[in-house]
């Protein structure tokens, strides 16, 4: 592998393999809820590939684009499917935000007393 994120990738999978040797409980744990949430259902995985993307994107969490990223492309999905869906993750980082601000709003007035 050459390039950054091939770089990371590939060290992630050793970092995950310290883990296994570390930590078993917390990887058998996140290993067993990732494969059963991932796991065909109602959605196909690339449909939650997609998902988890567009929420790995909005929470600016650079691990889990990359390995997103090559989660999607391992599904079969096109570029441009990828990139739309992470803009659609940049609209919604602004619109959760926005919506919430009346219940802020709300709670100081009831814990201010007004």
């Amino acid at each position: 592998m050459t390039g950054e994120i091939k770089q990371f990738l590939e060290g992630f999978d050793k970092s995950i393999e310290q883990m296994k040797n570390q930590t078993p409980d917390t990887v058998t744990g996140f290993g067993g809820l990732f494969a059963k949430a991932m796991k065909a259902g109602a959605l196909e995985p690339k449909q939650k590939e997609l998902i988890a993307l567009g929420i790995a994107v909005a929470q600016r969490c650079v691990p889990c684009i990359h390995l997103h990223t090559q989660k999607c492309l391992k599904a079969g999905l096109k570029r441009e499917e990828i990139l739309e869906a992470a803009g659609v993750a940049v609209m919604m980082q602004g619109g959760p935000a926005y919506t919430h601000v009346p219940m802020v709003i709300k709670a100081l007035d009831e814990l201010e007393g007004k």
